[in-house]
């Protein structure tokens, strides 16, 4: 991790205004919690906070209620499971930002206590990282800790615009997921793989681009991997596939032969005529698609080389699926291939890093997503950070000065 990003142990908090950014913006229903993950992954930053004496401010979004007041989008629901996550007290400060209520509340806060601030969206100055309403964000403390990586891409005025205002530090889930993204692409132990998997190559070509740059071997699964079959001249039926995007297919394959960068495509595939849960299904040489089925997952002989491949890695990062994985039975090749990079990692052969909503997804229902290295909750952070892009919110507390 960057010497220039300041961290909790660079700094005396005690009987100081700490502003920290988490991300609550977590699923509710009828009014409660459904999810509290991320409230927990908070707790750490916050616990440690107060229990060295400081006065404790908490921001966040919720949903997106275009820069108004949404009653349904309130953050007060969300002070049980905080105080739940915390095992303490948690006062909420009702306010929409705009008359200043809240100022009072914060002044009568003592060291230790831990404030709830309404919805930071209520206000729109804060998507459009407006400077009166950072000013109004930063007047309520005397630090600012970000520990809400997943929101980091956005250059949001409790997330960017805050951190130039006042002396900036990472929390402890920023720490740490920023430590983990280090040591899978920042200063891997090589060899360094990644799998790479997914509906469409169209959403991730940036990501594709910078990882045949940076990695050892590229193995790319799921839909994507039909459109580089369809660039290669194979037959894939009626498979999903992007024909506009054969050029750029190409291109990723050339850049990545001038890289030494080598790319795994499947070489058998599990077929069906249609896409349903038990479908009739058979294992075919990729080249042997019929013209009337479609590639749903890879096939035994691809796992097996996948899995090879893993045993000589050192380093693996993983995005997306490698088959449709929510539909039985075409979760196989994904399940068989993150159980043995699991089982590698528990040996201490690999150090894992995987991140990505649809990742988290198949890692939970493959039994192990425990057993990776880190695994990260961040969907559209840790794409823009697979693609070789600053994040404003991170960028921003590298820049801050005390």
């Amino acid at each position: 991790m960057s010497a220039s990003l300041r961290v909790l142990d660079d700094i005396d908090v005690s009987g100081k205004r700490v502003v920290v950014r988490a991300d609550l913006n977590v699923p509710m229903r009828n009014g409660e919690v459904t999810d509290d993950m991320r409230v927990r992954h908070a707790a750490a930053t916050l616990s440690e906070l107060a229990n060295k004496n400081a006065i404790v401010i908490v921001l966040s979004h919720f949903e997106r209620p275009c820069g108004k007041v949404v009653p349904d989008y309130s953050l007060a629901p969300l002070r049980p499971a905080l105080e739940k996550s915390l095992k303490r007290t948690v006062r909420f400060i009702e306010t929409d930002w705009r008359n200043g209520t809240h100022q009072a509340e914060v002044t009568k806060a003592v060291p230790g206590d831990i404030l709830l601030m309404e919805n930071t969206r209520f206000h729109p100055g804060e998507e459009e990282n407006d400077p009166g309403f950072s000013k109004t964000l930063a007047d309520l403390g005397d630090i600012f800790v970000n520990d809400a990586f997943s929101v980091s891409h956005r250059a949001h005025a409790s997330i960017e615009g805050i951190a130039r205002l006042l002396p900036s530090f990472a929390g402890r889930g920023m720490e740490a997921e920023l430590s983990a993204l280090d040591r899978a692409l920042g200063e891997p132990t090589r060899p360094v793989g990644a799998v790479v998997g997914g509906a469409k190559v169209s959403t991730k070509i940036p990501v594709l681009e910078n990882l045949v740059t940076r990695v050892d071997e590229l193995i790319i699964g799921g839909g994507m991997a039909n459109t580089f079959l369809h660039a290669k001249g194979i037959n894939i039926g009626r498979s999903l596939c992007e024909p506009d995007f054969k050029e750029m297919a190409e291109r990723i394959l050339n850049h990545a032969a001038d890289h030494q960068c080598n790319i795994v495509l499947p070489r058998d595939v599990v077929v069906a005529k249609e896409f349903a849960p038990n479908a009739c299904h058979s294992v075919v040489d990729v080249r042997a698609v019929p013209a009337d089925s479609m590639i749903l997952d890879i096939g035994p002989e691809s796992v097996a080389d996948v899995m090879e491949q893993f045993g000589d890695l050192k380093t693996l990062l993983w995005n997306g699926p490698v088959g449709a994985f929510e539909t039985e039975p075409f979760g196989r090749g994904t399940f068989v291939l993150a159980r043995c990079a699991a089982r590698l990692t528990k040996a201490g052969r690999l150090v894992t890093v995987a991140g990505g909503g649809d990742t988290v997804a198949a890692l939970s229902a493959a039994g192990v997503q425990d057993d990776f290295s880190y695994v990260s909750t961040a969907g559209g952070a840790f794409l823009e950070w697979l693609e070789g892009r600053g994040l404003p919110g991170v960028d921003a507390l590298k820049m801050s000065h005390a």
